[in-house]
């Protein structure tokens, strides 16, 4: 008898406890975290995403009846008071676009440890020892304190980890971009070639510019830039071929694909190519990858004399997928609006190079 299956196995991203990239100070007292958090995110570089979670100390919180959103008029900087209850998966929505998400480890656990050397938090870290599993670096308040015996000898090798002091605020920073660096997402590659081509009256994928059809030249050009790529078609095409992702998200045309992408590998960007680009070469695709941004939801390119971006050769980071399935919810399926109307990294190139080919007269001029 078959077991039965309650959910779909999907395949997951890679998160912490709250986040996709999460780091808790643990060893020492509320106050002395705080400060290092404060310190800390004021060096990082600007442009990356910080987020803070802590609990509060108020002994008495009455809970609002109502939740407030105020926006200051020129800044937008929004001011929140909500009800909203912290759990694993509220949190993990929560904090999905942000780049590091810094803990306060005497009220929540992180998958990644930052140990405070506290001489009168002994007993503290000895209470809190197996939260200490994955410590990347130990921060000295003062010189008088060393690694405790107890975690030597359940943590042999934290004697080996870098040691600093508190006051080097500088040295920390470097350290946690090099954390913020290592979770940087790889670039997979997804040739657009599931649309039905109607305009053209036969399969854009299969026009030749280049030689042999137009996929084949995107996919080849992809991989030799040592991206893995994929084709993303929809099912009834029946591409017998490696590496081929079918629309799950049906009747959404780009945008499902883009999603069916994210489905199969949520921890990945993918730069999309679509087959009507026919002047996009490498040198193009190098410049996109060289500025890319991943603290934004996506670096794309906008034609120097053109209003918006060309959602169709874009390097989507996978923190724009919870945004894209957002403006689903909505009833909006167009990968342009989400850029239009999301923190995007843009990349000016000339009008020519990202011009579409849609009608057999246009295919024949640009021959």
């Amino acid at each position: 008898m078959k077991k039965h299956k309650k959910h779909a196995k999907l395949e997951r991203r890679n998160l912490g406890e709250h986040a996709p990239n999460e780091i808790a100070f643990v060893g020492t007292k509320c106050s002395e975290i705080s400060t290092l958090v404060s310190e800390i995110s004021k060096k990082i570089q600007p442009e990356t995403k910080i987020a803070y979670l802590d609990a509060s100390h108020s002994k008495d919180i009455t809970a609002s009846e109502y939740d407030v959103f105020t926006f200051h008029q020129s800044s937008g900087t929004l001011s929140l008071k909500n009800r909203l209850k912290a759990d694993k998966y509220n949190n993990k929505i929560l904090f999905n676009a942000y780049d590091l998400l810094f803990i306060n480890g005497n009220h929540y656990q992180g998958d990644q440890q930052i140990l405070v050397l506290d001489a009168d938090k002994e007993a503290s870290v000895l209470k809190r020892i197996d939260q200490l599993n994955n410590v990347q670096f130990i921060i000295k308040l003062t010189d008088k304190v060393d690694i405790f015996s107890f975690l030597i000898e359940k943590y042999p090798l934290l004697k080996d980890l870098p040691v600093y002091f508190a006051s080097e605020t500088e040295k920390i920073t470097r350290h946690i971009e090099q954390i913020i660096t290592k979770k940087i997402p790889p670039v997979k590659g997804l040739v657009l070639a599931g649309g039905k081509s109607v305009r053209m009256g036969s399969d854009k994928g299969l026009l030749d510019y280049h030689g042999n059809s137009q996929r084949d030249f995107a996919i080849e050009m992809m991989e030799k830039m040592g991206l893995k790529t994929f084709l993303s078609v929809r099912k009834e095409q029946h591409i017998e071929r490696e590496n081929v992702i079918e629309d799950v998200f049906l009747g959404l045309g780009p945008f499902g694909a883009i999603c069916s992408a994210f489905q199969k590998d949520p921890n990945s960007a993918w730069l999309v190519l679509a087959t009507d680009l026919p002047f996009i070469d490498q040198e193009s695709l190098k410049l996109l990858l060289e500025k890319r941004n991943p603290s934004k939801i996506a670096t794309a390119f906008k034609g120097k004399n053109k209003q918006f971006p060309e959602p169709l050769i874009t390097i989507w980071e996978p923190k724009a997928y919870q945004r894209m399935l957002n403006f689903l919810a909505q009833g909006i399926s167009c990968p342009r609006k989400v850029l239009i109307n999301s923190e995007v990294e843009i990349v000016e190139i000339d009008d020519d190079l990202i011009t579409n080919v849609n009608t057999p007269e246009e295919f024949q001029e640009v021959k």
